[in-house]
């Protein structure tokens, strides 16, 4: 009999898993982490689709013992593989902690990949800037920090602050902006702190800047932008271009909401852009990847940010299937197969917006509240994700608790898009105790 191809997905989380098997059955095999499953609403996948073990504690030891990590993986893949008569013709992650298990798996089973080379280029925030900056790559100055002076001394040659952020991590967690050397001193603090607790988590792992505490990067004013593109040697594909919506009321690096579709200005065009990731992508080792780009438009060019061989998470699957009708998703799957990407009508016409729902302050949650919302015919789609009895602690406690679910709202013009889709948020009632 012969053998069932699948895609392997490294580590995701499971509406993820529960979104794939529902628009492509049968064609993925998921190797959960077990925490996952355990706290899963949604249902499993049949035992032959899914693969469960203690991931995060794996990635954890994997730094100190790899090769008992490693062997330990292989002996439970090799075995679910002869169990289920499967083979696997590709692999895909969606989750940064599981990047470098992933490109591990790839290179051992001869799977198209990045390297884990590349992989630990863009997981460094300071190490991939250092690169760009010696291949001529525009990107914000940074400086490795161990002490609060080092970064009041950062701060005294940076025009507009500074940020203080982690080497690792994932959005705004413990990312903060500082313009005196007040904003410094707890920042530094707040971060070192926060990092302590974070310990466990393998998403603040680190496998180089190890002799460093946190990094230093000049704040480049500007609106923010989001994108994912193909990646294949010298040509780049933009499969989406979204702007960023930021509230000053939250804090600082928060993201509210995308804007899809997002427009440049005339004198940064989709070319340069374009080029610019090349460049980065390739100092980085990146020549084949489905990745997600942050970036700031200066004056006149964009400053890349970040760089992850990942498409981007969040509400934004949701905003592309609901504006474009683009399954992201199953697009991962296609390109972990290398089978072909067809792009054409997946850009929305409408201008619709993603917009993040965050609790307003600590406690437990207890519902929710749509009635106000009942004859809203701008909102489109409603997806919350917390169940009654959450427990909400806000940043800088917490990053993750406070995320209650978003919202896909169209608007009915162009003209103040943002404010439209703040107003529909806020007649969202949460109770929380």
């Amino acid at each position: 009999m012969p053998k069932r191809d699948k895609v392997l997905v490294v580590g995701t989380t499971s509406d993820y898993i529960d979104w794939i098997q529902n628009t492509c059955p049968g064609r993925v095999l998921f190797m959960t982490d077990q925490e996952v499953r355990i706290n899963a609403k949604e249902d499993s996948p049949v035992p032959e689709d899914e693969l469960i073990l203690p991931l995060t504690d794996l990635v954890n030891t994997m730094s100190k013992k790899p090769a008992i990590v490693l062997s330990h993986v292989f002996s439970e893949l090799k075995h679910h593989l002869e169990l289920w008569n499967q083979s696997l013709s590709g692999i895909i992650c969606f989750d940064c902690e599981f990047l470098e298990l992933t490109a591990r798996i790839a290179s051992v089973k001869g799977l198209e990949y990045p390297s884990v080379q590349a992989i630990r280029n863009c997981r460094d925030k300071f190490v991939s800037k250092k690169i760009w900056q010696e291949n001529g790559v525009l990107c914000p100055k940074t400086l490795p920090v161990n002490s609060a002076e080092d970064a009041v001394r950062f701060l005294s040659e940076s025009e507009n602050g500074i940020v203080l952020k982690p080497f690792y991590g994932s959005g705004s967690e413990l990312v903060f902006r500082c313009r005196t050397p007040e904003e410094c001193n707890h920042a530094f603090n707040t971060i070192k702190d926060g990092l302590r607790k974070r310990c466990s988590k393998p998403l603040f792992l680190k496998s180089s800047s190890e002799e460093h505490l946190m990094m230093a990067e000049q704040f480049i004013p500007g609106p923010e932008y989001s994108c994912d593109c193909i990646i294949d040697e010298d040509r780049v594909r933009m499969i989406r271009l979204t702007r960023k919506i930021k509230s000053s009321n939250q804090p600082f690096g928060t993201i509210s909401g995308y804007m899809l579709p997002a427009i440049l200005p005339a004198n940064i065009g989709h070319d340069s852009l374009k080029e610019a990731i090349r460049k980065g992508a390739k100092a980085l080792g990146v020549s084949r990847g489905l990745c997600m780009v942050d970036f700031i438009l200066g004056v006149h060019y964009p400053f890349l940010i970040e760089m992850t061989p990942r498409p981007g998470g969040d509400c934004l699957p949701f905003l592309l299937k609901e504006a474009g009708n683009l399954d992201i998703l199953s697009l991962a799957l296609d390109f972990a197969e290398n089978k072909p990407i067809d792009l054409n009508g997946s850009t929305p016409a409408n201008l619709h917006v993603g917009l993040r729902i965050h609790a307003s302050k600590s406690g437990v949650f207890k519902g929710y509240d749509t009635s106000l919302l009942a004859d809203e015919n701008r909102l489109k789609q409603i997806h919350i994700i917390r169940q009654p009895g959450h427990e909400i602690l806000l940043p800088p406690d917490d990053y993750d608790s406070w995320l209650i679910g978003h919202m896909i709202i169209e608007p009915n013009s162009s003209s103040y898009p943002e404010t439209q889709c703040f107003t529909i948020g806020k007649r969202l009632q949460m109770e929380i105790e």
